[in-house]
């Protein structure tokens, strides 16, 4: 299995709040964002993960090339680094999604903060999903709503995903932002790009309006670093689910 991260937002919310780190350097509960992703992954059977990072963050370039040479949690780990300065998720997905095209792959932001055994239950399930056929795609939701904007996950009551809305239209579950999917949904990717959409809801849509068959899975509570407070958050979070 691949694993990606999208690493290329500016987190201006968190600098203007006093963040001194780029977002994937913050420390949350004594690791960084980053590697707390990679060895997440890592330990989940990661073949390789694909980083797109933005450009300009020199810190988080050596952070990545640190973790290629020396590995991380005692483990060797496979980094295929992009540097990327794009304007929005979607399009970060796009800059590495060359390196997601051979195989099923999982990919999150590096913000996006689960609990550890959560996780690992998510993983399992994809990989079972990807092997015997029963989805073309693995989301991972929740029903902690802390987004200010947040995407709603339909579904029905075997957990396949019927439409992805703006609006809650009946529905307890919010998009978690963990994607797992198989390659062709590069490919609807690709068409994304091409009509000029640019948010990654849009291509979730897509990815349905495509034939794509969609399962979500319930990883309990997750949400996104986007302001300071949300670091104590999630300090409190992970020293009960790390």
């Amino acid at each position: 299995m691949k694993y990606a991260i999208i690493a290329a937002g500016e987190g201006s919310r968190l600098a203007e709040e006093g963040a001194r780190e780029h977002k994937p350097m913050v420390t949350v509960n004594g690791e960084r964002l980053i590697d707390r992703l990679i060895r997440l992954f890592a330990d989940n059977g990661a073949e390789s993960i694909a980083v797109a990072y933005r450009r300009g963050m020199p810190d988080v370039a050596a952070r990545l090339a640190g973790i290629r040479q020396d590995g991380i949690g005692g483990r060797r780990v496979n980094i295929e680094a992009v540097e990327a300065c794009t304007p929005s998720s979607m399009h970060s997905m796009y800059a590495i999604s060359q390196l997601l095209t051979d195989g099923p792959f999982c990919l999150t932001t590096v913000d996006t903060v689960f609990g550890e055994e959560a996780f690992r239950r998510y993983a399992d399930t994809l990989k079972t999903c990807m092997t015997d056929g029963t989805a073309d795609g693995v989301m991972a939701v929740t029903d902690y709503i802390d987004d200010e904007k947040p995407l709603y996950v339909a579904t029905d009551n075997d957990m396949n995903i019927t439409a992805f809305t703006d609006e809650p239209c009946g529905s307890k579950y919010v998009s978690a932002g963990v994607y797992g999917l198989k390659p062709q949904a590069v490919d609807v990717l690709r068409r994304c790009m091409e009509r000029g959409e640019s948010r990654m809801r849009n291509f979730q849509r897509a990815l349905l309006r495509e034939g794509m068959r969609l399962k979500a899975f319930d990883i309990g509570k997750a949400f996104d670093i986007d302001h300071a407070d949300d670091i104590i958050k999630a300090e409190r979070f992970l020293s009960i689910n790390a």
